[in-house]
């Protein structure tokens, strides 16, 4: 029996490894249905504590690094029916949320970088979409609230910014990227779908 998966391991902020990965994929397919790019590296603070080393990790990872890898599948893609890219953003990239500067300017990019690559890409009947979730309650949340002074105070106050009152969970989201991912979605590219508990578009009476 065919193995159900095949892991490559890739640093996308590093070009030569992303070559690399796809040519070992090569190898092994021809074709790409679909690509998630589920990526994200993060940074805390306003843009007076920001370094410069941050500004690169986190950019060259978030932006480029999904650039990177949509640019080297394309070939791939073409040879798709179905093709499908779907961006993982963030509630950062519309709301504006204290310390994440430079977090919140690498999604943004991403949800841009959603649209110019849809519009680019719809002639070759490849769909681009992104979903934007809020803050997600997944093992990443862990050491950013370990940094906080009261790291309970913290998450309460992360569930408490989501109108529904509690974190968005990680298989809401993979729910979301299956739907757009999917071919019978035809009609669905250059779409933003906030996975958010209501923080883009619900205002709740205090």
């Amino acid at each position: 029996m065919a193995p159900f998966a095949t892991f490559i391991e890739c640093d996308i902020g590093n070009p030569a490894s992303v070559n690399n990965a796809f040519a070992e994929l090569k190898e092994e397919i021809s074709v790409i249905d679909m690509l998630i790019n589920n990526v994200g590296v993060g940074a805390i603070g306003s843009i007076e504590d920001a370094k410069e080393d941050d500004w690169q990790r986190v950019l060259i990872i978030n932006v480029v690094g999904t650039s990177r890898v949509s640019a080297a599948a394309l070939s791939f893609w073409r040879m798709s029916k179905s093709a499908s890219i779907v961006n993982v953003c963030s509630i950062a990239s519309t709301a504006g949320l204290p310390k994440r500067a430079i977090y919140s300017a690498s999604k943004c990019s991403i949800m841009s970088l959603t649209l110019a690559m849809a519009a680019d890409r719809i002639k070759d009947g490849i769909r681009v979409n992104c979903v934007s979730p809020g803050t997600a309650d997944t093992p990443w949340v862990s050491p950013l609230l370990s940094q906080a002074a009261d790291p309970i105070a913290e998450r309460i106050a992360l569930e408490a910014r989501q109108p529904m009152g509690r974190l968005v969970s990680a298989a809401e989201v993979a729910r979301a990227i299956v739907y757009l991912a999917n071919s019978e979605q035809s009609s669905t590219t250059g779409t933003v779908l906030a996975v958010d508990g209501g923080v883009y578009g619900v205002r709740l009476p205090k």
